[in-house]
């Protein structure tokens, strides 16, 4: 079985997974590119490292002539099989640091994040 097959097929499995999900704004003083390259080579390596995590998606904005920008500058996703595993990741140091980064070019006064159900339909 190739690599893509077995990754569908153990979402397929695990469906009861706990996601968490962050909407991010990036800080006024930083610009798009800075922010985007922290994200992607500082702070998701850094969450990576979270223990039990299961899956870590960043969802980037596009940009798209046709459509106004939505305000936010990213979406995250993080998968963890359960939420003792989730809240135990969290405080966890390697938590704990990849939260703290996120001061460093995320505003933290607009951003948000929740525990969401997510219900596949197609």
């Amino acid at each position: 079985m190739n690599e893509g097959c077995w990754i569908i097929n153990y979402w397929r499995q695990n469906v009861n997974m706990v996601k968490f999900m962050v909407v991010l704004y990036r800080r006024p003083d930083v610009s798009l590119e800075d922010f985007r390259a922290n994200l992607r080579t500082i702070h998701g390596p850094m969450a990576e490292r979270i223990p039990g995590l299961r899956r870590y998606v960043q969802n980037h904005v596009a940009a798209d002539p046709s459509r106004a920008h939505p305000g936010w500058d990213a979406i995250v996703e993080l998968y963890w099989d359960d939420r003792p595993s989730m809240e135990a990741a969290w405080r966890s140091p390697e938590g704990e640091a990849a939260t703290r980064h996120l001061q460093e070019f995320v505003d933290l006064s607009k951003s948000t994040w929740a525990i969401v159900d997510e219900e596949v339909r197609r």
